[in-house]
């Protein structure tokens, strides 16, 4: 005779399927959405499109998402994660509190690049030509753009914080060096119109903020033998 189980545990249990079904129709929507966006652009794909091929209502949709501007952030978002358990940015703010060689930081930067970029830049490039008729693409590109610069900003303090930035550089010259070599537009010319391999792409992005934000090796030698004296 099967153990019954407590109203209590049936809750429980029906609470965990149900947010795991929730999350199962989340991911499905926005794989759909990434796929017919990328295929057909913004402006052509509709809400009830997504919906049929995803399964669920349009209705479904808004109440998730809030249409299709909430889609394409989320799709973003979801981007900039990349892949494994930890996000990337998670992994990128462990690299530069825990590496002491700024050029192992940017090496590991340029592979956080090369698995990022795949995902994210297409879909920035969506957001860049929807914003050219949409206002609410335009406004989301802003904000993202802004975001982007901030982050990079971000980067660009840490180096000057641990000594690494070179001193003819200010903390928001160098974010704005690194929010160029970011950019979807970068990855347009050079990944998809060029045929580079994210890889080389990474390699490339790594190499040109060395050589644009560290001081030179023997710089950077006297630098610590100042500050071991």
């Amino acid at each position: 005779m099967e153990p019954k189980l407590s109203p209590v545990k049936l809750r429980r249990y029906d609470s965990s399927r149900r947010q795991l079904q929730a999350q199962q129709t989340r991911s499905d929507i926005l794989a759909v959405a990434r796929r017919r966006f990328l295929a057909d652009g913004y402006a052509a794909t509709t809400n009830s499109v997504i919906a049929r091929e995803a399964g669920v209502s349009v209705d479904t949709i808004y109440k998730t998402y809030g249409g299709k501007p909430g889609l394409v952030r989320a799709i973003h978002e979801q981007s900039l994660a990349g892949e494994g358990p930890v996000a990337a940015e998670a992994r990128s703010n462990a690299l530069q509190t825990s590496e002491p060689d700024p050029r192992v930081i940017m090496r590991g930067i340029g592979q956080l690049t090369a698995e990022v970029a795949p995902r994210a830049a297409p879909i920035m490039l969506l957001i860049r030509d929807a914003a050219l008729s949409d206002p609410d693409m335009a406004d989301l590109k802003a904000e993202l753009d802004d975001h982007r610069l901030q982050r990079m900003t971000h980067n660009a303090r840490n180096l000057a914080n641990t000594g690494h930035l070179r001193d003819d550089i200010t903390i928001e010259q160098a974010g704005e060096i690194m929010w160029t070599y970011s950019a979807a537009e970068l990855y347009e010319l050079i990944v998809i119109n060029r045929g580079w391999s994210p890889e080389r792409f990474g390699a490339f992005v790594a190499d040109a903020m060395t050589a644009h934000l560290l001081p030179p090796p023997t710089t950077r030698a006297t630098r610590a033998s100042r500050l071991a004296q």
